[in-house]
């Protein structure tokens, strides 16, 4: 499903009205969608008293039209308008034109004592429809505006969306100063980034697409970068397994992490490399951890590594690690190895000279840090899994600058180092190197406990062994990994559930997301 920049949508209105669509015409099945919305989702039973929150521009007269349809099906509306009725122009002025001849009373508040004065007619509303500001918001909300959106958020009334929620920036997903907390929101065209990147996703609520009549062919023809991944992408990437199929034929993986202290970290990374799916994993520790390793994870075949004085992999195991690549489909590198200037050679050595697919993760990425020109040396397709912090040490950027735009610090990093890039953290953003963005729309924050992320990475590395591209592992493992944290939320409550946990439910989830076996 696309995702929309406010860019984007720009042009594909524009085009739609250079096609002969009129932008009135637009503006009036925009307003019209959102109206039968509106009425479906709030006004089913009785009738209720409406309050429209618009401005001066097309986000206005979106509100403008939704007014004139509620009160032709009877339902007691007020308008709202926060703005001089003589800065309304084009389009949204029509509209607001044929509100006077029906009698729907408008209300401007423009400055402070407007809104004191009316403020005991919009307590008597019943469900408020914010109708303010679009998709073109850039600049903090203040003053008077500000004012009335935090009255409304006060009153706990049911608020229904026009397009965005206004406060809330539609490329990044951050508040501008001062935001509608909406319950629902229709949305027209496309959804945008900002519905589903948190903070604003937080006020979006339930998000309800209305199309408005831009033509496909306008739309492939911008081809937005972004998408929302959602299930019916994964069980269009999820291939059937042959009933034939053996240990040998479903892939080897070969994971290296492992340090004093942070023995469960490799050894989930393994496990879930298996539970997704790959035949064999072979899990390459530290030698002092190699009997921890052997007792604890039976499935998994394991590999002492030479370490130095203090337990840590060292550059010395470098030829090791080499030998032990051969017949592997994936190396899954960081869980637990510590952060030691002995293994960051390793590491950085490891990236330059291994034929392999690779996933990195944890304290790999750490040990990367000042060393990002190292990945355009690869020969293989990476895979990294960073979480902001980490994000943040391989970047030089601050975690507010990252989380402020988590779409385009993910995106242009991916492209720059030629890898598929995984921002973790609520709304976990894919990058891949051609600029293609995938949102996720699974997991919860039930999730934020230790061991999640090598889980995540022993999914990814599980799905490439078992030959899928680095580009759709990524796909699966992320969503596949929210989906069971989901799962775990609603079966065993909204936190307190651990890493552990997801490893015995992901092959359900793998199951649900699946189509059937050759032969069925």
């Amino acid at each position: 499903m696309y995702i929309v920049t406010a860019s984007e949508m720009q042009q594909m209105d524009k085009s739609t009205i250079d096609f002969g669509l009129p932008g009135r015409v637009l503006m009036e099945n925009a307003g019209c969608g959102a109206a039968q919305i509106l009425l479906e989702r709030f006004c089913a039973n009785s009738i209720k008293k409406v309050g429209i929150l618009a401005g001066r521009g097309n986000n206005g007269g979106d509100g403008f039209v939704i007014a004139r349809r509620l009160a032709q099906k009877g339902i007691d509306v007020n308008v709202y308008l926060l703005a001089k009725a003589s800065l309304v122009k084009g389009d949204a002025l029509e509209n607001l034109k044929l509100l006077y001849p029906l009698e729907i009373p408008v209300f401007e508040i423009t400055e402070r004592k407007s809104f004191i004065a009316n403020q005991i007619i919009m307590r008597d509303r019943d469900i408020w429809v914010d109708a303010i500001f679009g998709t073109g918001l850039k600049s903090n909300i203040d003053g008077n505006i500000k004012d009335v959106i935090s009255f409304i958020n006060s009153l706990e009334k049911p608020v229904f969306a026009v397009d965005i929620s206004s406060g809330i920036d539609s490329d990044t997903g951050q508040i501008h100063g001062e935001c509608i907390r909406a319950d629902v929101t229709a949305t027209f065209g496309y959804a945008k980034i900002g519905h589903y990147i948190y903070p604003g996703a937080e006020y979006s609520g339930e998000i309800e697409i209305v199309d408005i009549g831009i033509p496909n062919i306008i739309a492939d023809k911008i081809a937005p970068k972004q998408s929302l991944l959602k299930h019916e992408r994964i069980c269009s990437i999820l291939k059937p397994r042959r009933k034939d199929a053996h240990k040998g034929s479903t892939g080897h993986v070969l994971v290296i992490g492992g340090s004093p202290g942070k023995t469960g970290a490799a050894a989930m990374t393994a496990l879930a490399a298996m539970r997704a799916g790959a035949g064999l994993v072979t899990l390459g520790v530290p030698k002092s951890l190699h009997n921890v390793i052997e007792s604890s994870t039976l499935e998994v075949m394991s590999c002492p590594l030479v370490e130095n004085s203090e337990g840590f992999l060292s550059e010395s195991s470098f030829d090791a690690v080499m030998h032990n690549v051969t017949g592997k489909k994936c190396l899954a590198i960081g869980p637990g190895i510590g952060t030691d200037p002995s293994t960051k050679k390793l590491i950085i050595r490891l990236l330059c000279e291994i034929e392999l697919p690779v996933v990195l993760d944890a304290d790999g990425l750490n040990l990367l840090a000042g060393e990002t020109n190292e990945l355009k040396k690869l020969k293989s397709p990476a895979v990294l899994t960073p979480h902001p912090g980490e994000m943040s040490r391989l970047t030089g950027k601050t975690v507010l600058q990252i989380q402020n735009n988590r779409v385009a610090c993910a995106r242009e990093f991916a492209a720059e180092y030629n890898v598929h890039l995984v921002l973790k953290g609520a709304g976990t953003v894919i990058a891949h190197p051609d600029g293609s963005v995938f949102i996720n729309s699974t997991g919860n924050s039930g999730m934020a406990s230790g061991g999640m992320g090598d889980i995540l990475t022993g999914i990814i590395a599980g799905f490439i062994a078992q030959n899928y591209s680095a580009e759709d592992a990524v796909k699966l493992g992320v969503y596949l990994h929210g989906a069971a944290g989901d799962d775990l939320s609603e079966s065993m409550g909204p936190f307190g559930f651990l890493a552990s946990d997801m490893l015995k439910i992901l092959p359900a989830q793998i199951g649900i997301h699946s189509i059937k076996s050759f032969g069925d």
